[in-house]
């Protein structure tokens, strides 16, 4: 990181760089997940020769509900490994999608059509305001789901060196944007379909005969407001804490810059432009006329669930690539399918370590999904909260930080709420809470510390492509110094959030507040 010239570093500063040194000594992260997936079989191993097990409440047959550690250094165990080696990576589901997106967004950047199309778009906003936009559309990103992972922190490391700022930072704050914003959005994301499918079975598993549900907008309204919240935070602590710490980028011989457009440049950028709305158009009418919808029992079409939100990822392949090749030919960057295929092979190249990476944490998590560690550390964490007893706004709260801490290490939301649904929806819901508000507690708590933790296989992509193209140095430790102050001021700013939305008695989504409606539960 480049030194600035300050007299006395504040208290803050000091605390970053101490995290940020201690997290540059771990070890590469393909050996950091050796040691990990060692400790994790040790632990396996532990709990089942001592038989320690835990009860899954999401889970309604007793006898499969019994919980138990299984030992890799086993018969069973070894099996287990020497059969599913190669599916722990091949099935290592970030190492496709990061693969696929890079490929198509460097037929973008090698043709020049990031570039031309930043410099049509961004040369007129002021840099000043260029970080919230950033973290604005890492945040609504999320309706991509984990494409907005890859897609946005390459693009943002551009967008900021075109107005003069450091484009790790870019990288980061885009970063930041999509991973502690997941949770919020302007629209109706697969996230919401799916923990909203979780809460009603546990409402159907806690009352077998009601009909009372939650809806897929039972957090829409407070989801809202929280994407200009995301937005402010970390477009703020971006520029007034992060930025501050890297300095003047000074660049490389071959970094991209962003210049006037010359008549081949803009001509191919009409042309892309033509391929992308044609494109757009294509996908409408499949939309609404073709097999790209979710056809509901009532015979409308439905967007989240549908083909087109499940195969988005090779949708946006082709909507990348298709306007990148047609502009390089046009503006003349591409003159033969040799230079197409070089500039792929030259973004491809740059993953290498990368796909190091993904074949050793393939491994661990599939180990620590089989020996079923993860569940019981979400059913440990669950338990102790209930048996503390915190009722009010600090029991909100406190359920808040459980979610958090236990999303260091479980990664997954979906399978975190899959056991904490079926223990505090009911809870919640004894106390007067309606089973949407429980949901967005959970929420709250689930998204920003997914920024920084080491889990997510989206930190290391973040930091190949820095390392490659503009920080060669860089170490993990520098990356996540600069995520936990982004990832604690957006809990702290979300709780206040919560508190402040709840103190003044608002929806949090059409017709859902925080209490429970009369009559839904029977008679005590």
């Amino acid at each position: 990181m480049t030194d600035t010239a300050v007299a006395k570093k504040s208290w803050v500063d000091r605390f970053l760089d101490g995290i940020e040194r201690v997290c540059n000594k771990l070890p590469p992260p393909a050996i950091l997940f050796c040691w990990l997936f060692l400790i994790v079989a040790v632990i396996g191993a532990i709990f089942t020769v001592t038989d320690f097990s835990m009860i899954n409440p999401a889970i309604s047959d007793p006898a499969k509900a019994v919980v138990k550690s299984q030992n890799l250094f086993s018969a069973t165990g070894l099996q287990w490994l020497l059969d599913n080696m190669i599916k722990n990576f091949t099935g290592f589901a970030p190492l496709g999608l990061v693969i696929t997106m890079t490929l198509a967004i460097g037929m973008c950047e090698e043709s020049g059509l990031l570039l031309a199309m930043l410099s049509k778009c961004m040369r007129n906003v002021p840099p000043a305001l260029v970080p919230f936009v950033i973290a604005f559309l890492g945040t609504v990103g999320n309706i991509a789901s984990d494409t907005a992972m890859v897609v946005i922190p390459p693009m943002a490391a551009i967008v900021y060196m075109g107005v003069g700022k450091h484009p790790v930072v870019g990288m980061i704050n885009g970063y930041a944007g999509a991973q502690a914003g997941f949770t919020a959005n302007l629209m109706i994301a697969g996230t919401d379909s799916l923990l909203q499918g979780l809460t009603n079975q546990a409402i159907k598993g806690f009352i077998p005969d009601s009909t009372f549900t939650v809806d897929v907008t039972c957090n829409w309204f407070f989801m809202i407001a929280s994407t200009f919240l995301c937005t402010l935070v970390i477009g703020g602590v971006c520029t007034w804490l992060v930025e501050p710490r890297f300095g003047k980028y000074e660049g490389g011989a071959g970094d991209a810059t962003i210049e006037e457009l010359n008549d081949h440049q803009k001509k191919g950028l009409r042309r892309a432009g033509w391929v992308a709305l044609v494109y757009i158009a294509l996908l409408v009418i499949g939309f609404f006329f073709g097999p790209l919808a979710k056809i509901m029992p009532d015979g409308s079409r439905a967007f989240v669930g549908s083909p087109m939100l499940k195969g988005l990822i090779p949708l946006l392949f082709f909507f990348f690539a298709l306007p990148g090749i047609v502009y390089g030919y046009s503006a003349g960057t591409i003159k033969n399918s040799g230079d197409l295929n070089k500039g792929m092979v030259k973004q491809a190249a740059a993953m290498g370590g990368y796909v190091v990476f993904c074949f050793f944490a393939g491994q661990f998590n599939m180990l620590f999904n089989w020996t079923k560690l993860g569940t019981m550390l979400a059913i440990g964490g669950a338990d102790f909260l209930k048996g503390i007893g915190f009722t009010g706004t600090s029991m909100c709260v406190a359920f808040i930080l459980l979610a958090m801490f236990v999303n260091l290490f479980v990664s997954s939301g979906s399978a975190k709420w899959a056991i904490f649904a079926p223990i505090f929806v009911p809870m919640f819901m004894l106390l007067g809470y309606h089973p949407g508000f429980t949901q967005l507690l959970y929420r709250l708590g689930d998204s920003p510390t997914n920024c920084f933790t080491p889990m997510s296989p989206y930190i290391w992509m973040v930091l190949s492509v820095a390392q490659a193209k503009y920080m060669k140095d860089i170490k993990i430790g520098t990356l996540v110094a600069n995520l936990v102050p982004i990832a604690f001021f957006m809990q702290i700013a979300w709780i206040i959030f919560f508190i402040v939305w709840d103190y003044f008695g608002l929806p949090i989504g059409p017709g859902v507040y925080a209490t429970l409606p009369a009559g839904v539960l029977p008679p005590m």
